[in-house]
């Protein structure tokens, strides 16, 4: 499906186009389009491939999707919502919904003992279009809900006002058009080695290269709904990985690491001889299976039967070794006979490569046969549903190739064993599956949150969430397990629903292995032991003790706290306890999505090291769609971001907190009015006694979000201790000197500078990231300057390494207040 229909708002009597397309061999002409899921008669909407209904009624609002199909197959669309709205209701309302920012510490609580204090959002949903607006399908870029006007107000904190800029009236505007973009890394699975300038492609069409150390940045095209990428090792040392890679439709990056297999060294075969090579090498176990190459099965690709010694290399992709997962290609799915795509469970993969001896010219084959070895198949249902698949390198889907059927057969003096046998021609260079459909399915809800205290406002968008579904092996209750599919999908504003495959009769039938990351950081499951606490992991009890959870570190603690395992256990629809998630049935998918946040879910939580931000025009930097054009805003542009930090190293017996205090310095609209505060904890330096480093970020300076005059920003560098400026870096010193006007350092508990527009590196202790994704360009910028460097990454303090200013600080005697402490009580005096 290339081109989905597209969510509408209308007002009743105006009318409405939905379009859908499909590609495919044949070419798709019949289209059938659905409404709530009940197909709507051609003759009287005499549709094809665009829909349009006229003088719209209410009861026609809800979801809208089509079918293609052919001979082929068939394929369905992402659904649409249709909204029709009364005349004279509006879609966008004026007052705007709540949203909480969190005050600095030395603001007073309110009456309820809250530091948080409500600046309003205007929800990014869509507005009705105007009265005759036609648009060419594919051109809609729509109006959308969004910020009217904002106001500035002064909030009493510690001796002195704190300006702040709430929303205070929303309006309908042109949609924001984030760009969407996957970044992320390939390397081998094995060794870790980079894929130097591997081919990635769309679809057919070539996009570009990995880089040297093989990383990738692919821009996501509109409309797409499931992006499939094809890396292609050009010296032909890996299999080709044909990834479903998740992003995030709101904009902004997403990190993925991807995994290449190593191709299996070639064995030579004698084409005149019948040959089998076996299928899966678990470390001491049974081969799943064998390929089976008659004699005289290898042609070349004009049909001519090729005489003399093949090449073969056969790399089998064995679930039975938990490490593979990751390396596994696409996301084991294939299009039903509706055009649902629904999922596949995998009982291995293997892709194949015959070349001539001589000349290494590509090999095909005539009908070859591939057995299975029924003992490896742990459910005994499974045995009937087998079938052999090729997956499609540009969809991204299985194919049926044949069903495998089962024959007894005795093998020399082993014991008897009965094969699942199924025949093939290998005609082109694809991944061949042995899977079956398994129609056990949930959704299993997940959220991921800023810390530790898990506020329903404090949720991150844009975390890759990724679940391996695991069972047992024959012979064993409960381990060891192997896997049997996995996937990712990205937080939105309300979470993640991941499909699982689950059983109503056994709980621990299937269990599921779930981690979550954010721009390739990963991020902490709440702890199971030594006491399971139902609030904290988010699920109540008695329905957490049947999902048996457990974190990675349960009964080891040196192992990692980035992972935790459940039985999906499917929901009992009569049991009340278990209807309010974390596992939902497979048909209540709009029910996961929607579940408030007081319903069951699981929870990961970024932990940070002290850190508080606080910008004076509030944005959420998961949500690109909250950017919100000011001068005052922290980041000028939403199209591109820039993060700049300062590394301070203090010298003193403690940890100590570190502010950054950011005003205009320059630009006559901001001079002197603050744009955000930033309050980092050094983090002490394990080599170095008595030292720690903080890594401080500050706004940098540049053009503002008019992009007409640039505003060198007057950056503060506070320590929150009895703390005196010892040091500053002598080039930073220097090219601040040479780039008036210089900021007055008058006051040795601080250090002062309007913060440089040139990116300048690790030799001044300053670290500049430019990023299309707010928490990558920081992450990336943090590590670099943790580790002293202007292209290394490090998550441990190197306090002494690419230092802008040094700070000695020491305990303060009693009652006698710090310089920090000071500028809060009575700023004018300090």
């Amino acid at each position: 499906m290339v081109l989905h229909p597209k969510t509408k708002v209308r007002v009743a009597g105006q009318e409405v186009t939905f379009c859908c397309k499909a590609s495919g061999i044949p070419v798709p002409k019949k289209y059938y389009w659905y409404h709530n899921g009940i197909l709507l008669e051609r003759k009287v909407h005499r549709y094809g491939s665009q829909l349009v209904l006229r003088g719209l009624a209410p009861e026609q609002a809800g979801t809208y999707h089509c079918k293609a199909s052919t001979e082929a197959g068939a394929i369905r669309s992402a659904p649409a919502e249709l909204t029709v709205l009364a005349q004279g209701q509006q879609s966008c309302k004026a007052e705007p919904e709540p949203s909480l920012v969190e005050l600095p510490s030395e603001c007073p609580q309110d009456a309820t003992g809250s530091r948080y204090y409500n600046v309003g959002r205007c929800p990014p949903a869509p507005c009705a279009s105007s009265p005759g607006e036609a648009v060419a399908c594919g051109e809609d870029a729509g109006r959308c809900c969004g910020v009217r006007r904002m106001e500035m107000r002064e909030i009493p904190c510690a001796g002195s006002l704190l300006p702040i800029k709430v929303v205070a009236e929303c309006g309908c505007g042109p949609c924001a058009q984030p760009r969407v973009l996957v970044q992320g890394r390939v390397t081998a699975a094995d060794t870790g080695e980079p894929l130097r300038f591997g081919q990635i492609f769309l679809g057919g069409r070539k996009v570009g290269f990995t880089g040297y150390k093989g990383s990738f940045t692919i821009e996501v095209p509109p409309d797409t709904r499931r992006l499939v990428a094809r890396f292609v090792d050009q010296q032909q040392r890996f299999v080709d990985a044909v990834k479903v890679l998740p992003f995030n439709r709101r904009g902004g990056a997403v990190y993925q690491e991807v995994k290449m297999l190593r191709k299996k060294e070639p064995v030579a075969l004698d084409s005149s001889r019948s040959n089998a090579i076996p299928l899966g090498e678990a470390g001491g176990q049974e081969p799943i299976g064998e390929l089976v190459l008659p004699a005289g099965v290898f042609l070349r690709p004009s049909g001519e039967v090729f005489k003399g010694t093949v090449k073969a290399s056969v790399t089998f992709l064995d679930p039975r070794d938990m490490a593979t997962a990751s390396a596994a290609s696409s996301d084991l799915s294939f299009a039903n006979a509706e055009g649902e795509i629904v999922p596949l469970r995998t009982y291995g993969m293997f892709a194949v490569d015959f070349r001539e001896g001589e000349s290494g010219a590509a090999l095909q084959t005539g009908p070859v046969e591939v057995r299975m070895d029924a003992g490896q198949v742990w459910m005994p249902e499974h045995l009937q549903k087998m079938k052999l698949w090729s997956l499609n390198p540009e969809t991204g889907l299985w194919e049926e190739e044949g069903i495998l059927r089962q024959a007894g057969r005795s093998r020399g003096k082993r014991e008897e064993r009965t094969f699942l046998v199924g025949n093939l021609e290998i005609r082109e260079r694809r991944l061949f599956n042995l899977d079956v459909p398994e129609d056990r399915r949930c959704f299993v809800k997940v959220r991921a949150y800023s810390n530790e205290k898990f506020n329903p406002y404090e949720q991150l968008e844009g975390v890759v969430i990724s679940l391996i579904n695991l069972e047992p092996q024959p012979g064993y209750p409960a381990n060891p397990r192997a896997w049997g599919r996995f996937d990712s999908v990205v937080t939105g504003p309300n979470g993640a629903c991941l499909p699982a495959f689950c059983d109503g009769q056994r709980p621990d039938a299937y269990s599921a292995y779930v981690t979550a990351t954010l721009g390739g950081e990963e991020l902490e499951a709440v702890a199971s032991s030594p006491k399971l606490n139902p609030n904290a992991v988010g699920v109540s009890q008695p329905y957490l003790g049947k999902l048996g959870y457990r974190r990675l570190d349960h009964d080891d603690p040196n192992l990692k706290k980035t992972a935790l395992q459940i039985n999906v256990a499917k929901p009992d629809p009569n049991n009340v306890d278990e209807t309010n998630g974390p596992i939902y049935p497979y048909r209540s998918l709009e029910e996961c999505e929607e579940a408030p946040v007081s319903a069951n879910h699981l929870r990961f939580y970024r932990v940070e090291v002290d850190k508080y931000e606080y910008n004076v025009v509030p944005f959420k930097e998961s949500d690109l769609t909250s950017w919100t054009g000011d001068y005052l805003s922290w980041w000028p542009n939403p199209q591109e971001f820039r993060a700049c930090f300062i590394k301070v190293q203090i010298e003193g017996p403690q940890e100590y907190m570190v502010r950054s205090r950011n005003v205009g310095g320059s630009h006559p609209r901001t001079r002197g009015q603050l744009y955000g505060l930033r309050d980092t904890r050094s983090v002490r330096d394990m080599l170095l006694e008595n030292t720690s480093g903080a890594c401080v970020e500050f706004k940098c300076s540049g053009m503002l979000f008019d992009q007409s005059l640039v505003d060198r920003t007057l950056v503060s560098i506070v320590p929150q201790g009895s703390c005196r400026r010892t040091a500053i870096n002598s080039l930073l010193r220097e090219y601040l000197s040479r780039h008036p006007p210089v900021a007055e350092n008058n006051h040795t508990a601080a250090f002062t500078m309007l913060a440089p527009v040139d990116p300048l590196g690790h030799n001044y202790g300053i670290y500049t990231v430019t990023d299309q994704n707010p928490r990558l360009a920081k992450e990336i910028a943090i590590g670099r300057c943790f580790d002293g460097t202007s292209d290394g990454f490090s998550r441990e303090m190197k306090a002494d390494a690419g230092t802008a200013v040094t700070f000695t600080c020491q305990e303060r005697p009693p009652g006698r207040e710090s310089f920090f402490q000071r500028l809060l009580t009575a700023p004018a005096e300090a």
